[in-house]
């Protein structure tokens, strides 16, 4: 085991994603960089994901400023990072190697120093654009293998399989199958390769297992990515931390636990204990975390557990000696592997710490939070909330029908989605499949890329109407338009190439945000400007879109 652990911030995307919509706003992250400035975390992850959506459309932001001021802030004090989903960037749809290029140069250029970059089926292809011109414009990529678990059948849906001709699959998601990930994306030019659990699925076991196996056999760091939500993700982060990790990403006390990462104040009385050097300044994490406090008080309507963590100074608090007991008897087990006593320590300190309570249904139907709440509301809307147990029942068999993709953005909505029309469908005398979303059918055609299992071609025929796979085709790419606003002065209404590449990523949310910037910009000087000036940097970006078809 090395002597030092490097620590990932979350709290600037993830974190405030998963407990608060991601709704702080630029003021609320422009208090908090002086202190991010001194505290010196390896990195911080303060782009992607929802962040671009959502600080346009609930903020009226821009996201490219959200990144440059950050960057501006921080410097070269942390490494800055963003989530990336491969070809598939922000949204559902597949892009073209033109849109691709356009968003890694212009987010390295504005402060991104490391994209995390992941596919929702783990298809290594899918990536390969991303990782080769995130490399070229000088960031690093970390490749992240996106965690999660086989569906669970019962004996008597083995036997029916069987019986028609198309066994269930015995095992997909082991060791191997993440090890065997891991060395293709190394052998791409991956800088990193992170275990990215979205679900918080990977039990202290298995976490143990798969970082040991990592570190045999890919020659570069690994972080450990995970939630909270089943009640698994303190220990098995500590787990990791005993088999050699690199990279552990965690998120600020208050801002930690429940739906998002751990906290970073457990992480680090556990690298104490252990030896461990995160080479964070734990003075200025204080001063963060007091100003978060102050933070999840403005962003109370959207905070759906409403439990604020015990009050703790990581740089000066000690803790009381029965909780200090329990960290110690944590490590114990963890090298014990006794892992019941393990997640009894751990959950016990998360108590303590007036975390929220694993949530059983996650950690039983192995889904992530998210996909849960998601199918709920549209089982409210349908007014058909009893039949939530059947949805949860059916979510295996359609997963299996799709190809068994792991439950990750976007194909754990597209999954959940599904499986309830299938409910709704029989609920209403029709069989499974009769109400279908466009997204599903491009999923099982192979429109997102080839799934882990292979879809039956009599269900993708049924389904999408042919028996072949279909993969993505970029010659039928069109670009979203980008008009000439005669109105507000003749101009248009993405300005420059960042712009354009916003309304290509979010079509709609930009187009309101845009016009909305066009017409301040008007009204606080309405002069019409000259022909030449009403082509755009943007308009130039789209000239050789035809060399990628």
């Amino acid at each position: 085991m090395a002597d030092k652990i490097l620590i990932r911030d979350l709290t600037l995307r993830d974190g405030q994603q998963s407990q608060f919509a991601t709704r702080m706003n630029q003021s609320q992250v422009d208090r908090l960089l002086p202190f991010y400035q001194k505290a010196r975390f390896h990195s911080m992850e303060v782009w992607g994901g929802a962040v671009p959506d959502s600080v346009m459309r609930y903020l009226n932001e821009d996201p490219w400023q959200r990144l440059e001021k950050i960057k501006a802030g921080i410097g070269g004090a942390s490494k800055l990072t963003a989530l990336s989903r491969g070809r598939n960037l922000f949204g559902y749809n597949p892009y073209p190697d033109q849109v691709i290029e356009g968003f890694c140069r212009n987010a390295v250029r504005s402060g991104i120093d490391i994209m995390r970059i992941f596919d929702a089926l783990n298809d290594i292809d899918n990536m390969k654009s991303t990782i080769r011109y995130v490399k070229q414009n000088g960031g690093s990529a970390d490749c992240a293998v996106c965690y999660t678990v086989d569906p669970r059948f019962t004996l008597a849906d083995r036997a029916k399989a069987f019986l028609r001709g198309r066994p269930l699959p015995r095992s997909i998601f082991n060791i191997d199958y993440f090890v065997t990930k891991a060395e293709q994306l190394a052998g791409l030019g991956a800088d990193m390769i992170t275990i990215k659990d979205m679900a918080g699925l990977i039990d202290p076991q298995t976490s143990g297992e798969l970082i040991r196996a990592l570190k045999k056999n890919v020659g570069i760091p690994i972080d450990l990515h995970t939630h909270c939500t089943p009640g698994f993700g303190l220990a098995s982060v500590l787990m990791a931390m005993l088999n050699g990790v690199d990279i552990v990403d965690t998120v600020i006390l208050n801002f930690s636990g429940g739906p998002a990462a751990p906290a970073y104040e457990l992480v680090q009385l556990f690298a104490d204990k252990l030896g461990l050097d995160t080479g964070v300044d734990r003075e200025p994490v204080a001063a963060i975390n007091k100003a978060l406090l102050e933070i999840r008080g403005e962003l109370a309507q959207f905070d759906q557990y409403k439990m604020v963590p015990l009050a703790f100074d990581i740089a000066s608090d000690k803790l009381p000696a029965a909780v200090d007991a329990l960290f110690d008897a944590a490590i114990a087990a963890a090298k014990a592997e006794r892992i019941e006593e393990l997640l009894q320590a751990t959950q016990a300190i998360e108590k303590h710490f007036n975390f929220p309570a694993p949530d059983d249904i996650v950690r039983v139907a192995q889904i992530p939070g998210g996909m849960y709440t998601n199918m709920l509301a549209q089982l409210q809307a349908a007014k058909l909330e009893h039949l939530k147990d059947k949805v949860l029942q059916t979510v295996p068999r359609v997963r299996l029908d799709a190809g068994v993709p792991p439950l990750v953005t976007p194909t754990s909505q597209i999954v959940g989605v599904q499986a309830v029309n299938c409910v709704i469908d029989e609920a209403n005398g029709k069989p499974f499949y009769t109400s279908k979303s466009t997204q599903f059918v491009n999923l099982v055609k192979g429109t997102y890329g080839k799934t882990p299992f292979p879809v039956d071609p009599a269900f993708r025929l049924k389904i999408a109407g042919t028996r072949d796979e279909v993969p993505y085709d970029p010659s039928t790419y069109k670009k979203q338009e980008n008009p000439l606003l005669r109105e507000l002065g003749s101009v248009r209404l993405a300005r420059d190439e960042k712009e354009e590449l916003l309304l290509e990523l979010f079509p709609n949310v930009a187009n309101t945000f845009l016009k909305g910037l066009r017409e301040k910009e008007f009204q606080a000087n309405p002069v019409k400007p000259s022909a030449a000036e009403e082509l755009s940097a943007a308009d130039k970006m789209w000239e050789d879109l035809s060399e990628y078809a």
